[in-house]
């Protein structure tokens, strides 16, 4: 079965918009491994200034379950479109800013604050942009191609740690004085293309016969933050639990990985960067592989195997990064990045999306996933790198995914499998009489003299 034009459509713009967006807060992973910890967290000791450059990292993910929680609720009740583009304006903004950002050498301590305060602009943002994408593509999507539709936000952002990683080392050629005084800016000031480009995409969208469907016979609903968790606590937690491992990988390759080889291999950044590019070239061929391998054997499966696979390649990884060989590091970064954590994120999309009904879809997917955004990726490379600081050695680190891979195989055991599930029809108790409980946000209804009118 084919998918419909505006399906297609909605894909392409979940791709695109991801992808550009998503440039916009992983940049800011790259630039704190290369050259943020020196420009804004000076210190003596290169460990120290990577630990606090990343420490601003981790704060991003602080605001994202804040962004997950209000622009998720915010969907849920305008509508998907509606959300999409002002969450391309506020984290367009927020990076294009870091661009222009004086440094500590200038003005201080006051270069730090800011960052972290653009930073927390840029986490809100993220917040409801992978969900509402993800919503978006899966509710446009026939029920036999989920898997698929849902692959488009991924892949999405496997393109966005393409482009991060490619600019950077694009601009890593550059003589080194040069990249730290301005050259370091240029991609972060590509933002305003970003912004530009998103938006006349995203305007073109409709919204979804799912949502549409749901509003139909009702007067407008009131905003309600905590409803998904209210009504369906048992998919909020599995969300949460799934995106330990998912998450943990998705930032210990790319960003402490990176600062890894670099900073203490001493291997140099184009080799680590190239290695991060061609694992995120190699995703965008996976990612479509799993996500319909998931429409076909469901998504625990397949999500299953990726937790598994991921976990066993950190042994494998740093005995590779570890020899300093070039064809060593290219082949650890791609398999743990472009073979085994993919087969997570690809039917992640679909199943979060499922687990909830339509009325609380996009707040119950983006709260959940964000909070598991704190609780792994965000704190990932800062505890993997004080873990390292504190042993010497990268087997503290091996352990910290071992417990974290374990959390997620006890969520996917105790989740229910979805990929036969009608996400147009209701879930969690709801049914079409009680519509006080159906979709699981409440709102201000008519007197029932004015609804017979």
């Amino acid at each position: 079965m084919t998918m419909t034009s505006q399906s297609r459509r909605a894909g392409v713009a979940a791709l695109v918009g991801t992808a550009l967006e998503w440039y916009d807060f992983l940049i800011y992973g790259t630039a704190a491994a290369l050259v943020l910890n020196k420009l804004f967290f000076p210190a003596e000791s290169p460990l120290v200034s990577t630990l606090a450059a990343f420490a601003t990292y981790a704060v991003g993910f602080l605001a994202r379950p804040l962004g997950g929680l209000f622009l998720g609720a915010l969907g849920d009740r305008l509508g998907r479109k509606a959300v999409l583009v002002l969450t391309l304006l506020i984290m367009g903004s927020a990076t294009a800013l870091i661009g222009v950002l004086p440094t500590y050498d200038r003005i201080g301590m006051a270069a730090p604050v800011l960052l972290i305060l653009l930073r927390l602009l840029q986490g809100f943002g993220a917040g409801g942009e992978y969900a509402g994408a993800v919503v978006l593509s899966v509710e446009h999507a026939d029920q036999q191609r989920r898997g698929a539709a849902g692959a488009w936000a991924p892949v999405g952002y496997a393109t966005a740690t393409l482009l991060a990683a490619g600019v950077f080392q694009l601009f890593l050629l550059m003589p080194d004085d040069q990249f730290r005084a301005w050259g370091w800016r240029i991609p972060f000031l590509l933002s305003f293309v970003v912004v530009a480009v998103g938006y006349l995409i995203r305007r073109r969208i409709v919204e979804t016969p799912a949502f549409e469907k749901a509003q139909e016979p009702r007067t407008p609903q009131r905003l309600d933050l905590f409803a998904a968790l209210r009504q369906e606590p048992k998919s909020f937690l599995v969300v949460i639990g799934a995106r330990f491992a998912e998450n943990g990988f998705a930032y210990l390759f790319p960003v402490f990985g990176v600062a890894f080889v670099t900073t203490e291999l001493g291997v140099s950044g184009n080799v680590a960067l190239g290695a991060v590019v061609a694992a995120a070239a190699l995703e965008m061929i996976t990612i479509p592989v799993y996500a319909r391998l998931s429409d076909r054997i469901g998504r625990r499966p397949v999500y299953l195997a990726g937790a598994i696979a991921s976990v066993v390649w950190v042994v494998p990884f740093f005995l590779l990064v570890g020899t300093g060989s070039t064809w060593a590091v290219m082949l650890a970064f791609i398999v743990g990045l472009g073979v085994a954590y993919p087969a997570m994120l690809a039917p992640q999309a679909a199943y979060f999306a499922e687990l909830f009904g339509t009325r609380t879809r996009l707040s119950g997917f983006a709260f959940a996933r964000e909070i598991g955004s704190v609780l792994a990726g965000g704190l990932a490379p800062f505890v993997a790198t004080a873990l390292f600081a504190w042993a010497g050695h990268w087997w503290p680190v091996a352990a910290y995914m071992a417990l974290m891979t374990a959390i997620t195989l006890a969520a996917l055991a105790v989740g229910p499998e979805t990929v036969n599930r009608d996400i147009e029809t209701p879930v969690s108790g709801e049914t079409p009489a009680d519509e006080e409980h159906q979709g699981a946000v409440p709102e201000v209804r008519a007197p029932v003299e004015n609804t017979n009118r």
